[in-house]
Parts: structure tokens; C-alpha cells; sequence
């Protein structure tokens, strides 16, 4: 911050004794010199930067030969000032020493859009018209799934109908599984009851040949007792 406070700002034109003679504006935190000439503390800084004289008087100045105003300062700081954006519609006034506070509540007061990316400044009284449209603005889908989106994008979603697609693509799935395990059961199920033949046939043909073999034993011996 350098140089004194422009001079239109105030309500009521401030006193002649109250202006710097370097910036002509009115004074931002006094400092009188050795010789009790009074500046703007980095009006005669900057100014000792290039000669280490008083702008009045010539008397020879540093920065360690100047010293604070406070009483100065605080009387300054109670003048009425109008608002910066008055030129915007703002039409408060208020001591200097409020116009921060003011500053942070002014209407007129040009706000950056918080949206990462937007970039865009307006006066703080339109900043929340624009932020329900802005296109970089993120929120959580109104529908409860939490996903951010832009506000474009939640009027085109529908978490419900993605959930019930996801389920639906699931579910088809597992009929997919669900069926190709039914034809490997049923697979099975044939091998097992053509593997139960195979044998029932196997003993079949065991007990007819051993029958055969027992009639075959006793011939013989009957055979043998003739």
C-alpha cells in the first residue's frame, strides 16, 4: 500500500493540513520528520530513496530521523469516508477505520466465484445468482448417491435408473452362470445314471456267467459219479 488516501473518498473535503504535499492525498499513517514536516509514511520513504532532503524545507532526512503520528492517525481514521463502489450504487458511509468491516458486507463489492476454474468477479450481490449456475460448480447428486456434479449434469441424472441398469447387467449375469451350471449338472447327472447302467449290466453279465459256471460244475460231477 503507498501514498495517502484519495481525497474524493472522504464525505467532507479534509483540511489543507491534512494532505501530503508528495502525493497530495489525504495522509496514511503520518510521520513527521526532524524539521516537523508531515508525509505519508512511504511517501517519505520512497522519497529518501532518491534524496535524503525534506521535499519542504531541504533539511536533511532518513528513515531512522522520521517518526509515527498516532494521534494524527487516529483523527484521520475518524473522518467519514464514502464506499469505494459508490460509483457501483453503494451509497454507505462510515469512519475510515470501519471501511474494512464495511468491505466485507458491501453489496457492491466486486467476489471472486469460488468455483475452482470460473475465474469470474461480480458484485457480491449477484454472486448467488451466479453461483446456481455456474458451470464449475460441483455438488453431490440430489438423489442421494453423492456423486458431484455440475448443475447441467444433475438435471440429466438418475442415480436410481444407473443403479437399477447396473443391477439388471449383474443379474443377467449370474442367469448366464447360473445357467451354464445347470447343463454341467445336468451333464453330470447323465454320466452318472449311464455309469449306474454300465454297471448294473457289468453285474448282470457277471451273475449270468457265473451261474453258467456253477451249471457247468455240477455236470461234471454228475458225469464223474456214473
Amino acid at each position: 500500500m503507498s501514498g495517502g488516501y484519495d481525497v474524493d473518498l472522504f464525505v467532507d473535503t479534509p483540511h489543507h493540513d491534512l494532505i501530503c504535499p508528495i502525493c497530495h492525498g489525504v495522509f496514511r499513517c503520518p510521520v513527521t520528520a526532524v524539521c516537523s514536516h508531515v508525509f505519508c509514511r512511504n511517501c517519505i520513504l520512497e522519497w529518501i530513496k532518491r534524496q535524503e532532503t525534506c521535499p519542504y524545507c531541504r533539511h536533511p532526512v532518513s528513515q531512522s530521523s522520521i517518526s509515527g503520528m498516532c494521534k494524527l492517525s487516529t483523527s484521520i481514521s475518524r473522518l467519514w469516508i464514502k464506499c469505494k463502489n459508490k460509483a457501483q450504487g453503494c451509497d454507505a458511509t462510515f469512519p475510515l477505520s470501519e471501511e474494512c468491516l464495511h468491505s466485507v458486507v458491501c453489496q457492491y463489492e466486486l467476489i471472486l466465484c469460488p468455483h475452482h476454474g470460473c475465474g469470474m468477479q461480480l458484485p457480491r450481490r449477484h454472486l448467488g445468482g451466479h453461483m446456481q449456475s455456474c458451470r464449475r460448480w460441483r455438488g453431490p447428486c440430489c438423489s442421494g448417491c453423492g456423486t458431484p456434479f455440475s448443475h447441467h449434469m444433475q438435471t440429466q441424472q438418475n442415480c436410481y435408473r444407473q443403479l437399477r441398469q447396473e443391477l439388471e447387467s449383474r443379474w443377467e449375469m449370474h442367469r448366464i452362470i447360473a445357467a451354464d451350471l445347470q447343463r454341467k449338472m445336468r451333464r453330470i447327472q447323465n454320466t452318472v445314471v449311464h455309469m449306474r447302467r454300465q454297471v448294473n449290466l457289468i453285474c448282470q453279465s457277471l451273475e449270468v456267467m457265473n451261474k453258467q459256471e456253477v451249471a457247468r460244475s455240477t455236470g461234471g460231477n454228475s458225469g464223474c459219479a456214473l
